[in-house]
């Protein structure tokens, strides 16, 4: 009996020992070996992207046919193997394993732990390659997937089972948006994975305990592809592990999976064709980069009532160099996704955080993904926002304002400062409508700029307690009625007089 084991070493495929020179299991040869790539002769009916084993059981990916040969990508310790040794067709299209038991787990690219917890021993598998949800099979966007993140979810709304690009350069809170989105799915039935491609260990550590602190890990599982692996292993991460949330997806549910970052990815994938020795195109990247990104992304949907309503999203990630959007990668993953999250290295820097810049934020859904409250009380944000960035810049050159433009400027400025929020502090949808409600109503001129943030940790503090009411009928009907709304205007008015305001 051989066994054959997938990347986790647990796909087992019983072939007979007097089978082995038969047709129904091909050998062949290593004519080179090269980092990680190896070129094998005589295997002729091998199949793209079928799992190929030496005789000692490292495993191997076939990524190239050509009249000659085939080039697989070596997924294991490639050191013992030399010329002339002899590889074995499976049969087997490149699978993996699937199980929800995987949640709470920490794993490498190729589906081993590295977080020292017991084995796993999942009874199915599934297919790494597949072919995305047709359109006839898609439903459209009418439900939000809530990051508790004020500037997001008023004016670039996600939805579930689409593709938010988030995007800008480093240290701009990119990931932290990312992982702030997975802790607000808690209790919301939504299964998440962080995909780290090329990224500090330390980063990665430090993101899984604070997901275990915040007993996130309960509906998660976090991927480390750091940079001190091969090439070949960052290329087939995200694959591999969209496939464990297409199973999920497939199965009714909701999944999140979140790639940071694609731009590091099409690195890896670079290095992998100069290995396969395919030419480079423009940028020095290979001429097939755009596939290798939509055929990834273009699988995150939501399935109609035959495949039970399950649905897909994904956040890729970008980054850019010197704030270049029009480079290569960028440009090609901006067009593969729905809408962009643009971070603005400018605003980061003065201290408005998450740093959003709605100039180049944009979304091809807009509202579907907000419930009926956030619609009614966020629908100027985004035009007052963009309408005081430009009178800001121009009125930095003015020596005297009237005072129209001052109160403009002087309400802008505020705007500004309802907007800000730190990292790790989410908060609930039915907070936000209540805070930008007073916003949109005129009831900042009342309150100096200093104070507020002061006066919405108070708004949201009677809506914890004497108005826990309004809060659960906001919840439960998720626009803006008359009665929500008169009670709205009650707490304001009782906070507004508690600290002096009036």
């Amino acid at each position: 009996m051989w066994v054959i084991q997938d990347l986790l070493g647990q796909i087992e495929i019983g072939i007979n020992q007097a089978q082995l020179n038969d047709d129904f299991l091909k050998r062949g040869e290593i004519l080179e070996m090269k980092d990680w790539v190896a070129t094998v002769i005589w295997l002729d009916d091998v199949m793209f992207s079928e799992i190929v084993v030496f005789d000692n059981g490292i495993k191997w990916l076939v990524l190239d046919l050509s009249v000659d040969g085939v080039w697989i990508l070596v997924l294991w310790d490639y050191s013992k193997l030399k010329q002339w040794d002899s590889v074995l067709a499976t049969g087997r299209v490149f699978s993996v394993w699937v199980w929800e038991k995987y949640l709470w787990r920490v794993l490498n690219g190729i589906w081993e732990p590295i977080d020292w917890w017991e084995n796993i021993n999942p009874d199915q598998f599934w297919l790494v390659e597949k072919v995305a949800p047709w359109v006839i099979t898609r439903k459209s966007v009418n439900v939000p997937l809530e990051t508790w993140i004020k500037s997001i979810d008023a004016m670039v709304p996600i939805g579930r089972w689409q593709r938010e690009l988030i995007i800008w350069n480093r240290q701009t809170w990119k990931t932290t948006i990312a992982t702030d989105t997975i802790l607000n799915q808690k209790g919301k039935g939504v299964y998440c994975i962080y995909v780290a491609i090329w990224q500090k260990e330390s980063k990665v550590r430090r993101i899984v305990e604070m997901l275990k602190e915040k007993w996130a890990m309960d509906y998660t599982i976090v991927v480390n592809a750091p940079i001190s692996d091969p090439a070949v292993v960052q290329y087939i991460a995200p694959y591999v592990w969209c496939a464990m949330w297409e199973y999920f997806m497939e199965h009714g549910k909701d999944a999140l999976i979140i790639y940071d970052d694609l731009s590091k990815h099409a690195v890896a994938y670079r290095e992998v064709s100069l290995l396969l020795r395919r030419p480079p195109g423009r940028e020095a990247y290979p001429w097939d980069v755009f596939y290798l990104h939509s055929k990834l992304l273009e699988r995150a949907a939501r399935v109609d009532k035959k495949r039970w309503w399950g649905s897909l999203t994904a956040l890729p990630i970008i980054e850019t160099l010197d704030s270049d959007i029009s480079a290569y990668i960028p440009t090609n993953v901006i067009s593969i996704t729905d809408w962009q999250i643009f971070l603005e290295t400018d605003l980061f820097n003065s201290w408005f955080k998450p740093a959003i810049d709605v100039w180049f934020s944009v979304s091809r859904v807009w509202w579907s993904a907000q419930t009926k409250i956030m619609k009614k009380v966020a629908g100027r944000l985004r035009l007052e926002l963009a309408s005081y960035n430009e009178l800001a810049s121009f009125s930095q050159f003015a020596s005297d304002l009237d005072a129209s433009t001052r109160r403009k400027l002087d309400n802008g400025a505020k705007l500004m400062e309802m907007l800000k929020q730190s990292n790790d502090s989410p908060i609930p949808f039915y907070k936000q409508a209540v805070f930008i409600y007073m916003w949109i109503n005129g009831y900042f001129e009342k309150i100096p700029l200093d104070d507020i943030l002061k006066v919405e940790k108070k708004v949201y503090q009677k809506l914890d307690s004497t108005y826990s009411f309004l809060a659960q009928e906001i919840q439960d009907k998720k626009e803006l009625t008359q009665d929500i709304e008169n009670n709205i205007q009650k707490l304001i008015s009782e906070v507004l007089k508690e600290n002096g305001y009036n």
